[in-house]
């Protein structure tokens, strides 16, 4: 189906705001059409990943700690068909965990509920389970299910480790069919593919946080990070 062009459904919105120029309802329409594209562009992409053929097979024994108790990596998946896994930055070399990655969990954790309606979710790290649980009780959070993956074996086989014993954060999706657990797609975009001025991130960011600040005339900034405490 021929979309009608992102100029022309821009110029379609008549909202206009209080006492705002004509130069800025100009560059404004301008920006709306860009932003049409690129909302037409991260669909394109969401249809390209869901086209994906069969992902690689999942035939590890990957056994993990869970707040409930000892726990395999097929039973993460419950009775869903999807699993969705992100691995924290929290290494048993680490005191306290990566504040970046605890943002991004403080956010998500409103919506884990909702999110396990349609897939299952986990969040693994290399720290001991009671480490994990002591800080998850700190920081409030009600419902990020996280698992230890006490043997590491799953953080290294799936690029969560760096060879020198530090942690890589992960965003990974698994599919169970008919038994068969595959990886059906995980985040590459690494220091390798990172533009220049910017941290290597993925796209679209998951981090609400950077999404809200992007819509700022500051921005996200090139100095500032979340911190643990304020």
């Amino acid at each position: 189906m021929a979309l009608v062009p992102a100029g022309e459904l821009a110029a379609r919105e008549i909202a206009r705001w209080p006492n705002e120029s004509p130069e800025y309802r100009e560059a404004r329409t301008a920006l709306l059409a860009e932003e049409i594209e690129l909302r037409r562009h991260l669909e394109r992409v969401a249809e390209q990943r869901r086209a994906l053929p069969p992902g690689p097979l999942v035939d590890g024994d990957y056994r993990f700690a869970g707040e409930n108790g000892p726990t395999s990596f097929a039973e993460l998946f419950g009775d869903k068909d999807t699993l969705v896994v992100y691995t924290y930055m929290f290494g048993p070399q680490r005191e306290r965990p990566c504040p970046m990655c605890t943002s991004l969990l403080s956010a998500w954790d409103g919506e884990v509920l909702d999110l396990q309606q349609r897939v299952a979710f986990a969040v693994t790290a290399r720290s001991p389970i009671e480490k994990l649980v002591a800080f998850k009780k700190e920081r409030g959070w009600q419902h990020i299910p996280l698992y230890s993956d006490t043997d590491q074996a799953f953080s290294r086989d799936y690029h969560a480790l760096a060879d020198d014993g530090g942690d890589i954060p992960q965003f990974m999706v698994f599919t169970r069919r008919d038994g068969t657990i595959r990886l059906f797609w995980g985040g590459e975009m690494g220091e390798a593919s990172a533009d220049p001025g910017q941290d290597p991130r993925g796209a679209p960011d998951l981090m609400p946080l950077w999404t809200i600040l992007d819509s700022t005339p500051e921005g996200r900034g090139a100095d500032w990070y979340p911190s643990l405490t304020y």
